[in-house]
């Protein structure tokens, strides 16, 4: 299927899994890096991410990787984010006492509340979100091409990005209430769930990302 990926290593996240399933879909190279040079000349990136928005954001600053996604988006390269890779696209997020994001989105990351509730049953829902969710498209998307409407993907998240407007929000789960599942903007896409996690529907995802130009 062609096209070289270089995901963005700050030093925590799924990498080899996510660079596995990258190799499966047809990437004909995989990089796996944490030099700033390498993310401004990449074709495309793909930021994963998993653990505490505070952390990952101290460590791409640290790195100096802050920066070289932002030039690199800024450049047109397309970014695929991943669970906390896509909420550091936002501006700001409340956790580890409050975080700025890369602010490429407008908008913040909140803490899921601790009574949540199933609002059929009122069963308390348990906080991180964990496990299989139908996810709703609400645009049309390259990368949503082949994934059928509420197709099930893998979560795993106590943190959920709220955008400053409907503009971004490319599809939504219910837990119980609408959660911002994906975001689009541009030559960025985002998104909460994990492909890697997520079988043949997050390879798919994947495979169309490797062909996206980065519009819309």
């Amino acid at each position: 299927m062609g096209g070289k990926v270089t995901v963005v290593d700050y030093g925590s996240g799924n990498l080899h899994s996510v660079a596995k399933a990258l190799e499966r879909v047809g990437a004909s190279h995989v990089e796996v890096s944490a030099d700033p040079a390498a993310i401004r000349s990449a074709e495309r990136i793909v930021f994963p991410g998993v653990g505490a928005l505070g952390d990952c954001m101290a460590e791409l600053r640290r790195r100096e990787l802050d920066t070289a996604i932002t030039d690199a988006v800024a450049a047109g390269i397309p970014l695929l984010g991943v669970c906390v890779g896509m909420q550091a696209l936002f501006e700001h997020g409340e956790e580890s006492g409050g975080t700025a994001g890369l602010g490429l989105l407008p908008g913040q990351v909140r803490a899921f509340p601790e009574n949540l509730q199933d609002l059929t049953t009122g069963q308390r829902l348990k906080v991180p979100h964990m496990g299989w969710n139908e996810v709703h498209q609400v645009i049309e998307h390259p990368l949503f091409a082949g994934i059928p409407q509420d197709a099930r993907f893998y979560f795993v998240h106590s943190y959920y990005a709220e955008p400053a407007g409907p503009d971004p929000i490319a599809a939504f789960t219910l837990y119980p209430y609408p959660v911002t599942a994906a975001v689009a903007a541009e030559n960025v896409f985002g998104v909460q769930f994990h492909p890697e996690k997520s079988q043949e529907h997050g390879l798919t995802l994947f495979a169309n990302f490797l062909t996206w130009d980065g519009r819309p």
